[in-house]
């Protein structure tokens, strides 16, 4: 399909799209939106490959490079596994170094993790690389594709800041 016609189609979809959306207009939408976002961070995953770390173990540090320094526990329960589970993913990253941990000083059987310098450096390479990847992927559209997709994500900001 040429993109003209793509844009044609795509601006029909919007004009069709009835005022008031049924609940089953909503569920559809919904469905798609949840099938896309998987596959995108699919894409763009595949770059995290460079830093070295696995997905589990980079997703941990990015909560505690954007949220502090947290207890084990604290960060299990914000990646949302057991924590004999992040123990591991702690103890991986304590070896190759992305984090540090030490044991509190008045309950040694509570860990406080929180990343280096390095895995902040770590961190944000990883996140550029996908940035960037996304962006190449992102230069194949028309500007008028490219401005309806920063409309669509500030919408989708909005809705987030709404969360229940």
């Amino acid at each position: 399909m040429s993109r003209r016609r793509s844009i044609k189609n795509q601006k029909s979809a919007i004009k069709n799209f009835p005022a008031t959306a049924s609940r089953q207009t909503v569920l559809a939408v919904a469905d798609r939106l949840h099938s896309t976002a998987i596959h995108l961070l699919r894409r763009v995953r595949k770059q995290d490959v460079a830093t070295g770390e696995g997905p589990a173990r980079l997703s941990a540090l990015s909560v505690l490079v954007f949220g502090g320094p947290k207890a084990l526990g604290e960060l299990a329960a914000a990646e949302q596994v057991k924590p004999p589970t992040m123990s591991r993913i702690v103890t991986g990253l304590a070896r190759s170094q992305p984090v540090e941990v030490e044991a509190d000083p008045h309950d040694a059987r509570r860990l406080h993790i929180r990343a280096t310098p390095q895995g902040r450096r770590l961190l944000h390479k990883g996140r550029r690389l996908r940035i960037e990847y996304l962006a190449a992927q992102l230069d194949h559209l028309t500007p008028q594709e490219l401005a309806q997709v920063a409309a669509a994500v500030a919408i989708l900001q909005r809705a987030l800041s709404n969360w229940r």
